[in-house]
């Protein structure tokens, strides 16, 4: 794993190591555009109202959007999986069962909500909710980025492939 970040490596380990069943079958999901059905939350059902009703703290200017591209492309390290144009074809992204998020799919930003996002990038998205399979994704808020910076990117995040 020379060359990719401690949060690429770690999730991979997990990856390779996780062994529990799922309610959705994950099978052909680790093929080139197999990222997991956006229509499934990550978030479990118990804070699912919750997590959608967060919204965030801070405008998606110009500058948070710029900042959240460096903390993206940068010390967040999110590039290693989601690609450097946020379409989930990072180099990190091949060896993982289940493609990373496409962020630059318009369905995925009307379907899913910036309070959801901010939830995986606190708890990661392991397989919590029971119907998904773990992607590899770890909780970045917390351990190596703080709250207002997880904001920033998923700002940045929402805002490739134009709208919202």
């Amino acid at each position: 794993m020379r060359g990719f970040s401690l949060p690429v490596c770690l999730s991979v380990v997990l990856m390779l190591c996780s062994t529990t069943s799922h309610a959705i079958d994950p099978a052909g999901y680790g093929q080139p555009g197999g990222e997991f059905d956006i229509r499934i939350p990550r978030v479990p059902a118990a804070d699912l109202a919750a997590a959608k009703r967060q919204t965030p703290p801070i405008a998606a200017t110009p500058e948070v959007l710029a900042e959240g591209k460096a903390i993206f492309l940068g010390r967040g390290t999110c590039f290693q999986c989601h690609g450097v144009e946020g379409k989930g074809d990072g180099g990190a992204a091949k060896v993982l069962p289940i493609q990373p998020r496409d962020f630059t799919n318009p369905a995925f930003k009307k379907l899913r909500t910036p309070g959801e996002m901010m939830w995986v990038l606190k708890n990661g998205s392991l397989g919590q909710s029971g119907k998904v399979p773990g992607t590899g994704m770890l909780p970045i808020v917390g351990q190596f980025l703080s709250e207002e910076d997880g904001w920033k990117v998923l700002l940045y995040e929402r805002s490739l492939g134009g709208g919202d």
